[in-house]
């Protein structure tokens, strides 16, 4: 696919079509990776980090723990 280079602001941009936004699944706001392989740029989609349970609960701590929220009596057969 060809596009073309434009100014934005002092850098230059390149206009992502919808079709491969879609394929690789990128939004606004995604981290990319530039690099030059073999005089050839390549923009690709930084990887999330994947984060494990212990590591998520590791960092709870008193100043940001949630208050407890009451939802109500229960419906159904729901157990408090």
């Amino acid at each position: 696919m060809v596009t073309t280079v434009a100014k934005w602001g002092n850098s230059l941009a390149v206009r992502i079509p919808q079709h491969i936004v879609k394929e690789i699944q990128l939004a606004e706001g995604t981290e990319v990776d530039l690099v030059v392989i073999d005089g050839d740029l390549v923009i690709r989609p930084k990887p999330r980090k994947r984060y494990a349970l212990e590591e998520l609960v590791a960092a709870i701590t008193p100043e940001n723990l949630h208050v407890e929220v009451e939802s109500g009596v229960a419906v159904g057969n729901e157990a408090w």
